[in-house]
């Protein structure tokens, strides 16, 4: 990592962060737990996993550095609190597509955040990948776009701007150390889903589908998202999470033999070239 620029290592840590969440949906698909279990689960486990990880990685250091962050680490964690919880009740009180689609608009909140905030005006390639990839989100979902509960589709854009604010914070504070600030944004959410599960049991295969998916596709991800944006700005991180808009309904079919729609497909493979174009057009500068 010593070696790369830092465009290289911000879009490496962003794409494999995205890569490990792909399988989510196919874990909560598999998985037979209540929403309220599984977001407390989604919770508990990871702080659990990444607190230990900070404490064999910084030691007696660990209180220091946790203080250390300020204000932006407890709006940090504040923030990515807020969409873990945001996304949940979302998808509760509106169509799925709704939820999605209003996500898919982070990396336009992300880049005008970036431009008003810390100056960083995305340049005209960032743009136009930012509008083709949200157009094509919007195609993959409009069959399943419904006139839904406004309730729902708020915390949906709820959660995007969370997911915009969240990468500013830590673009704003990129020198430093902001992981202890996810792992006390998971303890606000465990504690938070407390009042709402009516049943802690993991029965059958949620016993490891339920720890796996935790580990996999929640605690190391969200390391790598917290860490991405001291190299790269906060819209191309985010740019990076429409990816699962394909590899999620890839892995479900590949497992359960859900065969996505052919405007997944075509939608994805837009997504898809449109990322990496940039990407290649932004390595090759750096």
């Amino acid at each position: 990592m010593k070696n790369l620029s830092n465009q290289q290592k911000g879009s490496l840590l962003a794409f494999i962060a995205v890569m490990f969440i792909t399988p989510d949906s196919l874990f909560i698909r598999l998985s037979n737990i209540d929403t309220w279990g599984l977001l407390f689960y989604r919770g508990a486990i990871p702080f659990g996993v990444i607190f230990i990880c900070l404490i064999l990685f910084y030691k007696s250091n660990l209180l220091k550095v946790t203080i250390g962050m300020g204000l932006a680490g407890a709006f940090y964690a504040a923030t990515f609190s807020l969409t873990n919880i945001t996304f949940i009740i979302s998808i509760q009180n509106t169509n799925v597509a709704n939820t999605l689609v209003m996500i898919a608009t982070a990396p336009m909140l992300s880049a005008i955040l970036g431009a008003i905030f810390l100056k960083e005006n995305p340049d005209k390639k960032t743009w136009v990948a930012i509008i083709i990839t949200f157009l094509a989100a919007v195609y993959i979902f409009y069959d399943s776009l419904k006139l839904g509960n406004f309730i729902g589709d708020l915390f949906g854009f709820i959660t995007a701007l969370g997911l915009a604010m969240g990468a500013n914070i830590v673009r704003f504070s990129k020198t430093k150390d902001l992981v202890p600030a996810a792992v006390i944004g998971k303890l606000i959410v465990a504690i938070f889903a407390l009042f709402f599960v009516k049943d802690f049991g993991l029965v059958d295969s949620d016993i490891y589908i339920v720890p796996l998916m935790c580990v996999m596709c929640v605690a190391i991800p969200f390391v790598l998202v917290t860490i991405a944006p001291r190299f790269i700005t906060a819209a191309e991180v985010n740019l990076f999470f429409l990816l699962e808009t394909i590899f999620g309904p890839i892995w479900v079919w590949l497992f359960i033999k859900e065969q996505p729609t052919t405007e997944t497909l075509f939608g994805g493979i837009i997504i898809i070239i449109t990322i990496a174009t940039h990407s290649f057009i932004k390595l090759k500068k750096s």
